[in-house]
């Protein structure tokens, strides 16, 4: 005997296969809409946020003067000073270099370069040896020495001429 294909009854209208092909597109429209509203409401807030800070910037811009292109001048030759520490001799050699930001005011300032170069060696030589070993003691030699020559240069300039002393070298044996 033979048997007979049964077929599903399926609700009126519908093909086989037709409701899961409903589904999947309405799961891929409601992905795709999820993806839209989150890529647009990121946009709409960073794009909110970045106006006042472009405003505050270019407030700050016009504000701040722009500074001049730095210009060094390089003390030749190096400074050797010697210590005498606990009986022994100790030595510092230092390379400094100036920076200031008008060349001008540097040329004056080379006019009076054995002022300049007499300032720093009593500066280098007043120092005590065990504090220039660490790099706190450097950096406040550093600033001391930027300080003595912007009042020296004040003197002799009239204005301002070095912004910092920056040393090229430093040894200490």
């Amino acid at each position: 005997m033979a048997k007979k294909e049964q077929t599903p009854s399926l609700p009126d209208g519908q093909a086989p296969g037709k409701g899961k092909l409903k589904l999947i597109i309405i799961i891929v429209l409601a992905f795709l809409l999820a993806v839209g509203a989150s890529v647009g409401g990121t946009w709409f807030f960073l794009h909110k946020s970045a106006k006042p800070d472009e405003a505050e910037a270019k407030a700050a811009e016009h504000a701040e003067p722009t500074k001049k292109q730095a210009v060094y001048e390089i003390l030749a030759p190096s400074f050797v000073v010697n210590f005498n520490q606990n009986g022994r001799q100790r030595y510092l050699q230092v390379a400094v270099a100036l920076m200031g930001r008008d060349q001008a005011q540097m040329d004056a300032l080379r006019e009076q370069m054995p002022l300049v170069r007499n300032q720093l060696v009593m500066l280098f030589s007043s120092q005590n040896f065990d504090n220039l070993v660490t790099p706190v003691g450097k950096e406040m030699l550093r600033q001391q020495a930027t300080s003595s020559l912007q009042e020296l240069a004040k003197k002799a300039t009239g204005q301002l001429t070095v912004e910092q002393v920056l040393f090229t070298n430093f040894v200490l044996q």
